[in-house]
C-alpha cells in the first residue's frame, strides 16, 4: 500500500506543476501569445517537470503520462504513476477561466492508492492524505457537473432519475473536485476518457469518501496496454444507488 511519501510527494509535484502551468500562462499571454501556443507550451513543460520529478523520486516505479511515449514496461511494474500533467488545456488556454487541473495518482497492481489533483488557479490541492473533509450535504435538488460543451448519456440518464441541475465545468478533474469541495453532488461521465483522465480524481474522490466508480459500478482499476477508461460515476454517497440503478438500467437495455 501507498505510504506517506507517496502521498506527500505526490501532493507537491502537483502543486509545483500547477504553478509553473500559471507562471508560462502568465508570461505568455503577456508576451502577447495564441491560445494554441500557451496549450502546447503548458502540456510539454508540465510532463516534462512532472516525469523528471517521478524519476527523481521513484526510479523503479513505471509511469503512464497523457503527454508522453507510452513505455509498456510499466505492465510488468506493481508501481506505476499515472498522471494528466494538464487536465483542461482547453480551459488552460482561455485567459480567466480556473478549471483545469494537475493530476497525479499512484497506482498498486492497478488499484488507486494515492494521488492530488491540483487546481492552480485557485491555489488548491486536493490529496489522499490528508483527505478532504466532505462538506454537509446540501438543501435542494443534487447539482451534476457537466462537460461544457455537450452532456454525456450518463449525465443526463442520472439528471432525469434524480431530478439534478447542471452546472458546466471544464476538465473532467475540476469537475470532480466540484464534488469533492461540495460545490456539485455528482459527476457522471460516458463516452470516452482515458486512464490519465480518472485516475488521480477518483483517488482524491474516494479518499475523501465520496464514491466512485464504473457506471456498471464496478471498481475502477488501471495500468492496461490501452488505457481507454470510458466512463465512471463519482458521486455524494446517498446518491450511490439510485444514480448505479438509472445507468444499469439504460446499460441492460
Amino acid at each position: 500500500m501507498a505510504n506517506p511519501q507517496d502521498h506527500a510527494i505526490s501532493a507537491r509535484i502537483a502543486t509545483d506543476a500547477g504553478k509553473l502551468l500559471l507562471d508560462i500562462r502568465e508570461r505568455l499571454f503577456a508576451q502577447g501569445a495564441d491560445s494554441w501556443t500557451v496549450k502546447d507550451t503548458g502540456d510539454l513543460e508540465a510532463h516534462r517537470f512532472i516525469m523528471k520529478a517521478l524519476q527523481e523520486h521513484f526510479p523503479n516505479d513505471g509511469i503512464l503520462s497523457e503527454e508522453g511515449r507510452d513505455d509498456l514496461s510499466r505492465l510488468d511494474k506493481e508501481r506505476v504513476w499515472i498522471v494528466d500533467p494538464l487536465d483542461g488545456t482547453r480551459e488552460f488556454g482561455e485567459p480567466g477561466r480556473s478549471d483545469w487541473a494537475v493530476h497525479v495518482a499512484l497506482t498498486e497492481n492497478g488499484i488507486p492508492t494515492a494521488g492530488a489533483v491540483a487546481l492552480p488557479a485557485i491555489d488548491k490541492t486536493l490529496a489522499t492524505e490528508p483527505a478532504s473533509q466532505l462538506p454537509p450535504a446540501h438543501d435542494g435538488r443534487p447539482r451534476l457537473v457537466v462537460s461544457r460543451s455537450r452532456a454525456p448519456a450518463a449525465a443526463m440518464i442520472v439528471a432525469e432519475a434524480l431530478d439534478a441541475e447542471l452546472l458546466a465545468l471544464g476538465s473532467a478533474g475540476a469537475k470532480a473536485m466540484a464534488v469533492v469541495l461540495g460545490h456539485a453532488d455528482i459527476y457522471a461521465h460516458s463516452g470516452g476518457q482515458y486512464e490519465w483522465d480518472n485516475c488521480a480524481p477518483a483517488v482524491v474522490a474516494m479518499a475523501a469518501g465520496l464514491h466512485a466508480s464504473r457506471c456498471d459500478g464496478s471498481p475502477l482499476d488501471y495500468n492496461y496496454e490501452d488505457p481507454w477508461l470510458p466512463d465512471l460515476l463519482i458521486c455524494r454517497p446517498e446518491f450511490k444507488d439510485e444514480a448505479l440503478a438509472a445507468l444499469r438500467r439504460a446499460i441492460e437495455g
